[in-house]
């Protein structure tokens, strides 16, 4: 029995179809300024900057998380589903695309100062010691690389041997 797609408006999608469609409606300077890939800024053509994401799966994913969220406006999925690649993704049945969230230079760089300031705010907040002003905040040196004494070695960098044995 064949499995029924999910709904996800990448199904089918070509890359070179999104990112025509995304040059189309927003043109080379915002995708920059949103996304930050060179392939946009520096000489940008349609041929370079697929070569470029089809070469590069993390900033090929990028695109495609911008195109399902700020071109087609999806909703926001659990965790989980952040935890999947764009194309894997899926959304309830029945959920359509809303219109193309209007973006500018001008808003994309306000919105990051936000999300940096938000960011700053998060991290001093974390920071301050949740036990009272005497105790300090305790630390995990395990989960920091650092050796424990001589009863456990730190976890392993090498990723064929992430047990260290």
């Amino acid at each position: 029995m064949i499995e029924l797609q999910q709904n996800n408006p990448l199904h089918g999608l070509k890359l070179e179809t999104m990112v025509a469609e995304l040059v189309d409606f927003y043109d080379w300077k915002i995708l920059y300024a949103a996304l930050r890939l060179e392939c946009f800024n520096t000489n940008p053509s349609m041929e370079a900057c697929l070569k470029f994401l089809k070469k590069t799966e993390w900033a090929r994913e990028r695109v495609e998380s911008f195109y399902l969220y700020r071109f087609k406006r999806m909703p926001k999925g659990s965790a989980a589903q952040f935890e999947l690649k764009p194309r894997e993704r899926g959304f309830a049945h029945g959920i359509l695309p809303r219109k193309p969230q209007e973006l500018t230079v001008e808003l994309i760089a306000e919105m990051r100062d936000k999300a940096t300031a938000d960011y700053q705010e998060m991290k001093r907040s974390n920071s301050r010691p949740k036990f009272g002003k005497d105790k300090p905040k305790a630390q995990d040196n395990y989960a920091q690389n650092k050796r424990t004494g001589n009863k456990r070695p730190a976890p392993s960098q090498d990723p064929k041997n992430p047990w260290g044995n």
